[in-house]
């Protein structure tokens, strides 16, 4: 098969007294993402996209909450990494599709330089990259601002 299509979805409380990364970029805002990484929903629904086209397990398995080596870990790694398990098999990323749901921030100004950061990762031109952002209305947990979630396609191609 010469083409793998994946998705991933992940979802993180915000909390204050955390930093929020959204995209491998801090963005200033009141709360952040609670979580034993940096909780960059984004970077984490695009891995679990990534190890879902090839049936790799999902991000849990690959890097789980009960290491401690990987408290606080920055996200971009966890990316790399997975990328690195991605390339091993023979395959490359095409495009990503994604979108991140919460309230607030508004993360549309951030959305070109999270772009380049997973281009740069992933050896792919930012054009590749679809980034879109919305909110749930003031509806549920992410309307409220109790967290947020993000979701990514992913088209891998055989190299």
């Amino acid at each position: 098969m010469s083409y793998r299509i994946g998705t991933g979805i992940d979802f993180h409380q915000l909390v204050e007294g955390r930093d929020l990364y959204i995209g491998g970029v801090k963005i200033p805002h009141t709360k952040g993402a609670l979580g034993h990484s940096d909780a960059d929903v984004l970077l984490h629904a695009i891995c679990d996209a990534l190890l879902g086209a090839l049936a790799l397990g999902d991000i849990g398995k690959h890097f789980p909450d009960t290491d401690a080596s990987l408290k606080n870990i920055d996200s971009k790694i966890l990316l790399q990494q997975t990328y690195n398990l991605i390339n091993n098999k023979g395959y490359s990323v095409v495009n990503i599709d994604a979108t991140v749901c919460l309230e607030r921030p508004k993360i549309m100004p951030y959305a070109a330089q999270m772009r380049t950061v997973i281009a740069a990762i992933l050896n792919i031109t930012v054009d590749d990259i679809s980034i879109k952002a919305t909110t749930t209305e003031k509806m549920g947990f992410a309307g409220r601002e109790e967290g947020l979630f993000a979701n990514a396609s992913v088209l891998l191609q055989k190299i």
